[in-house]
């Protein structure tokens, strides 16, 4: 059995290192570990591999893949997996869900706390060398998390982790999530799809964690960014395309809402000229909010679980629905 690794990011590409790469082939023998650096290094080993460990599958390549039977995805993030071909094949798609429950909520909380104590303003002033206690009391001032309405939207492992840790600091929290009956420990109410005006209108923070989907592209448009609060912020980990961006920039530039932390955007990179760098009520992150130092040797243990489980005959853990979208719980 062969399984080609190829890991490239965007920017640059992570290799399975070779003692790793050599103690996953000691534990199942008879598996041979390809890791290739390139898509000419893909293309020329593709053909004769059963199974597929990297961030995306080239779509051109797919045809070339006659023997492949899974693909495991070293992110939580697998649209990129969902083209035709794929969809309609019988090859089974894994995703590395799981994996982000403690870096991606950690990183909300950082920009929840950065926008109630307004530091981007701090940020500016420091930057001026001005001693102002004033201008950070001014366009939403400071505040306390504790006591303030957070809307999360998505109930995965992301979102429902960072239930628990806004409740612990004295937060409202309200869930949306695609069947509104399953209850969510540590938030006072759960709704579905058809509420999503009156708990934007409610919340003083709203934190998009759903997947990108058919459904959720554009989740957040210009009638939601006028549904929220002239006082309210909105945070997106999840991807770009779930947000208008053009919107976005209209109802940050009129003051319809009152700031936006962003660790995804479209298109990434953002382009230098994009207004968004400019916008002095937006923090923008490069999207690493699901990485940390563990980040890579977490990818590793979680494929090297599967590929034990497949070789064995035994269900797969975190199988993506590839019509739905996301990993159905």
């Amino acid at each position: 059995m062969k399984v080609i690794a190829y890991l490239a990011l965007q920017g640059g590409h992570w290799k399975i290192p070779d003692p790793d790469r050599e103690a996953l082939e000691h534990r199942f023998p008879g598996v041979q570990i390809a890791s290739v650096e390139s898509i000419e290094g893909l293309a020329a080993q593709v053909g004769d591999a059963t199974a597929f460990f990297g961030f995306s599958f080239p779509e051109p390549l797919f045809a070339q893949a006659k023997r492949l039977r899974w693909i495991h995805s070293a992110s939580a993030g697998i649209e990129a997996n969902l083209f035709p071909a794929l969809v309609e094949s019988d090859v089974t798609l894994t995703n590395s869900t799981g994996l982000h429950e403690i870096c991606i909520p950690e990183h909300v909380l950082a920009l929840l706390f950065a926008f109630a104590r307004n530091l981007p303003v701090a940020f500016r002033l420091k930057q001026e060398h001005r001693w102002d206690r004033i201008e950070p009391l001014r366009r939403g001032g400071i505040r306390e998390l504790s006591g303030a309405n957070l809307a999360i939207l998505g109930a995965g492992p992301i979102g429902l982790a960072l239930v628990g840790k806004a409740a612990a600091l004295g937060m409202h929290v309200r869930v949306m999530r695609r069947h509104s009956g399953k209850p969510v420990a540590g938030a006072e109410q759960v709704v579905g799809p058809d509420g999503l005006h009156e708990l934007l209108g409610w919340a003083h923070f709203v934190v998009l964690a759903v997947p990108l989907t058919g459904e959720t592209r554009h989740l957040i448009g210009a009638n939601e960014l006028r549904a929220m609060r002239s006082d309210a912020f909105l945070i997106n980990i999840a991807r770009g395309d779930v947000v208008d961006q053009d919107a976005l920039v209209e109802a940050l530039r009129a003051g319809t809402i009152a700031g936006a932390g962003l660790d995804v955007t479209t298109p990434e990179p953002l382009p230098a000229e994009h207004p968004l760098w400019e916008l002095p009520n937006v923090i923008l992150t490069p999207h690493i909010s699901g990485y940390t130092r563990g980040y890579f040797p977490g990818v590793l243990a979680i494929f090297a679980d599967n590929l034990g489980r497949f070789i064995a005959g035994l269900p797969l853990h975190n199988v993506v629905d590839k019509r739905l979208g996301y990993v159905a719980g």
